[in-house]
Formats: structure tokens, sequence, C-alpha cells
């Protein structure tokens, strides 16, 4: 898409209580702040490597399905996340070939989504989550455990690269066959995701198994009462008082083993279930009080007919139209039913177990530093910069770790409060580059869509 020779200049955004310091240059680009991942403040530690891991998966990303950007930036203002993106620039023809480009690339990619999940991304994804979880911290000197660190910190640049090869198709999958969707049957709102939902995907499994979880309570009284008279946080000591409890207690550890690399909010702030299983304990007492019927198990089958219902419904609409209309909408509706699956499988895999796995690295570090006395608190070492842990782990006399911890700590109270700006640094002079990617991003964002009319 080209930019019209009558649009606007560049505008910079007013940021009244919110002064951002940008480097030069940097105000010129769009900054967005990411809300969905990041409701609250990120600490010192986790905008360094999160924002890192970011930055580096989402310019692999954006480059592995040619979209006319040259890479994604991410910096932490106030302990609120942004992201922007350096466009490409280039000849209207250059440009019109690069989105050529992207279009053929991303329309392979989420025609091959299944094959590649299966054959591909996750046997490798899987192969960096057994290295990570091999390490057994107790028994690695406080020294070393950076060194563990260090190698968990490669692992995941690569896994965040996977990440965004996977979400970008998935997504795309989805979003365009909510269009054609549209375009064949009209509608509105999520008729087209009637066709989509009713599979398993881990997070469902997940649900399934803490359900499970919850008729073992109810197949014993004590542990039933237990669970009935008392708060999550203290429930695995009173259990651990009874056979029956210690039972439940055995079946509750294997469930988080399978699925308790998973935390309440993303990032490395938040403890995993492993860590504090109280999250888990609160579904399943909520899921006790629940009758039979509320089986997820049941609604998913519920689901399923549902699904089966709709696609026949749609076939049977289809039929008199062309061929090639008919295959279009058979291989967009396979994309998208395993896109839909992968949004959730991905998230399961890279965003929860991977980041829970270097959570427990750090976490030992910060309760080696509070035992030392270095630290406070084993959450202080949330507030050191990568290089500050390292030479804390060290014994580096170079920084007094209190001290920054208290800095920071202070630095960031004035704006918890403050309602932190959706963009900084300065409105673009015209519409952004054309391509499914954006066509996507437009949507979630509740845009209106990009236009080729100038006066648009």
């Amino acid at each position: 898409m080209t930019v019209s020779a009558t649009a606007a200049a560049p505008q910079p955004i007013p940021q009244p209580g919110f002064a951002a310091s940008l480097a030069p240059g940097e105000e010129e680009l769009l900054w967005e702040r990411d809300r969905s991942h990041f409701p609250g403040q990120l600490t010192t530690l986790e905008g360094e490597l999160i924002g890192h891991m970011l930055a580096h998966g989402l310019t692999h990303g954006l480059r592995h399905y040619a979209v006319a950007v040259e890479e994604a930036r991410v910096r932490v203002v106030h302990g609120h996340l942004y992201q922007a993106m350096v466009p490409t620039v280039g000849s209207p023809e250059d440009m019109a070939a690069l989105a050529d480009l992207a279009e053929h690339e991303m329309s392979l990619a989420t025609g091959r989504l299944r094959a590649r999940w299966e054959q591909q991304w996750l046997p490798e994804i899987v192969e960096h989550l057994v290295a990570m979880e091999s390490a057994d911290l107790r028994a690695v000197p406080t020294p070393a455990l950076m060194d563990v660190l260090d190698g968990h910190r490669e692992r995941m640049l690569r896994l965040w690269e996977l990440h965004f090869e996977i979400v970008f198709p998935a997504y795309v999958a989805v979003s365009e066959f909510d269009d054609l969707h549209r375009d064949l049957f009209g509608g509105e709102g999520l008729d087209a995701y009637r066709l989509l939902h009713g599979f398993q995907s881990r997070t469902l499994e997940v649900g399934r198994d803490l359900w499970r979880l919850s008729r073992v309570v109810l197949g014993s009284a004590d542990v039933a009462e237990v669970f009935a008279r008392e708060a999550a946080a203290d429930i695995p000591a009173r259990l651990e008082q009874s056979p029956a409890g210690r039972v439940f207690l055995a079946e509750l550890t294997r469930h988080l083993a399978r699925y308790g690399h998973r935390t309440t909010n993303w990032g490395l702030s938040t403890p995993s279930f492993v860590e504090d299983p109280s999250p888990v304990l609160k579904v399943i007492k909520d899921y006790v009080t629940q009758p039979d019927s509320a089986d997820p198990g049941r609604e998913l089958e519920r689901l399923a007919r549902e699904r089966e219902a709709a696609v026949a419904e749609a076939r049977e609409r289809l039929q008199g139209y062309p061929a090639p209309v008919v295959d279009q909408f058979e291989a967009m509706l396979e994309a998208a039913q395993v896109g839909l699956v992968l949004t959730e499988d991905h998230g399961f895999y890279i965003d929860a177990y991977a980041v829970s796995l270097a959570r427990d690295v750090i976490a030992a570090i910060g309760r080696r530093l509070a035992d030392a006395g270095v630290l406070d608190d084993r959450e202080d070492v949330l507030m050191l910069t990568y290089e500050e842990l390292r030479d804390a782990t060290r014994g580096a006399r170079r920084i007094d770790a209190r001290a920054l911890v208290a800095a920071r700590r202070a630095a960031l109270a004035p704006h918890a409060a403050v309602a932190p700006p959706p963009v900084l640094g300065t409105m673009p002079a015209g519409p952004p580059p054309d391509g499914p990617l954006m066509r996507l991003r437009a949507k979630s964002a509740g845009e209106p869509q990009p236009s080729s009319d100038p006066d648009v």
C-alpha cells in the first residue's frame, strides 16, 4: 500500500502526567502499550528479560513472514511495556512486491499448520522444555545458578522465535476464516466460531483433570469436609493429617507435575501453581460444589456436536457454489480449526511452561540471596538487572543490592496509580502496510480496516 502524497505530517503524541524518556530517534516511532499481557507494572528483571524475548521473537516472526517491518522494539516506561515497529522503507513497487510475498508466505503457513505443529514445532518445543527441566536446582551452587539461567535465556529466545512462527499463522487462519464466513453467509458477532470450537486443547485438558480431582474429593467424606471448611491455602496442611488426605495430595502432586507450570498472571513475578497450588485448590473447591452435569468433558462434547451441525449447515448452504469457492472454504475451515487450538496449546508450552521454568531458577537465586543476607526478601531479586543478578550470585561487592531494590521500588511507586497512555511517540503519517497480519492487528484492536483510497 502506498501513502497518499497529501498525507498529514506525523504528529507527536501528548503525554500529560506521564513523561516518557525515549532514546533519540525512538520518539519518532509509534509505541503501543501491551495491556493484554501486562496490565500492571513490570519489575526490572521482567522488563529486561521479557522485553528482550518479545522484541527478538517478534522481529523474527515478522521477518519470517515477510512483513514490511525492519524490526520490533520493546521499551519499559515507568514499569509499563510498550512495543514499536520500525517500518520497512522502499519504493511503492518494492512495497507492493513485499506485500504480495507476505500474502503468499502466510497462505503457505496457514495451509501447513497441523503438519508443522506435529512434525516440527512441538517436538522442538518439548526438547527445550525437557532440557530446561533437567537441572536439579537444589544441587547447583549459587554462582552456577546463573549458568543455568543463561542456558534458559538462550532457549527462551529460540522458543519465542517459535512462538511467533506459530501464533501469526494460527491467528491469521482464524481471522481470515471469520472474514470468509461473513462474505459467504453474512452474520455478525462470533457466528464463524461455531464451526471452530469443541476441539480438545491443553487448556481444556487441564480443566478436565481438575474436574477429575474434584470427584476424587467427593469420594472421601473426610477430604470433602476439609475442602468445604478450609481456605485453599490451608487445605494441604489439613490433608496431611489423614490417610485419605494424603492419597488426594498424591493425586494433586501428579496433576501439578503435568500441568502446574502455569500462573494466574503472565510474567516472572507470579509463583507457578507448583510453587503455590492455592489457585488450583480454589478451582477444585468450586468444582466440588457443582453437579455432575457441569463436567467440562460433557460441555466439550456438546460444543463438538454444535460444531458438527454448524459445519454441516454451512456445507449445505454452499451447494451450488463454484468448486473453487467450496475448496477454499474447506481449506480455510481446517486451518482455522487447527489454528484455534494452537492459540491455546502454544501458550501452555511456551508462555506458561517455559516462563515458569525460568521463574524457578530466579526464585532459587532469590532464596539463596535472601538466606545469605544480600536481599531482604527472595522476591527482591526481580528488582535487579540481569548483570546485577550475576554479580550478586558471585559475591561481587560492586553493588549494594538492597539499595538498588529500594531505589527501583521508589521509582515505580509514583506511577503505580497513574493510568499510562495507550500510545507514546509519534502518530505515523499514513496507514500501516497492508497484509494478513496487519488486517488481523487492526481487527483485534477494533480499528477500521485500511483502505487504498487516499481520501479514507
